[in-house]
C-alpha cells in the first residue's frame, strides 16, 4: 500500500474517505477530495487532527475563521469545533488522525 496512491476516485466536486486504521481510540483515514467547493458542516465529538499532503484547501470555522492550508499543513482540530472545507484543488490528499475519548 502507498499513501499517495488512492483505491478510490472522487468525482468533481466530491470527497472519497478510506480507513487505513481503526481501533476503539483512534481511527486513521485517507481522504481524497476532487475540487470541494462549500462541503457540508462537521460537529464532531471527538479532536481531529489532519495534514494536507498533496494540494491546497481552505477550511472555515463556525464564526467565520478561515484556514488556508498548502502540501505539508497540519492542524487539531477540537471535539465540537464546527468547520467544513470551503474549497479544495483537484488534487487535494488528506491524512486525518481521528481521537476517541
Amino acid at each position: 500500500m502507498n499513501f499517495f496512491t488512492p483505491t478510490t476516485t472522487p468525482e468533481p466536486g466530491n470527497e472519497c474517505f478510506e480507513t487505513l486504521y481503526q481501533s476503539q481510540h483512534v481511527q486513521i483515514e485517507r481522504i481524497t477530495s476532487n475540487r470541494v467547493e462549500e462541503g457540508e458542516w462537521y460537529d464532531q465529538d471527538h479532536d481531529e487532527w489532519v495534514m494536507l499532503a498533496r494540494g491546497t484547501a481552505r477550511l472555515e470555522y463556525d464564526g467565520g475563521e478561515e484556514v488556508l492550508l498548502g502540501a505539508g499543513d497540519m492542524l487539531m482540530i477540537p471535539a465540537r469545533r464546527r468547520h467544513r472545507v470551503l474549497k479544495t484543488s483537484g488534487d487535494a490528499l488528506w491524512l486525518a488522525v481521528h481521537v476517541k475519548a
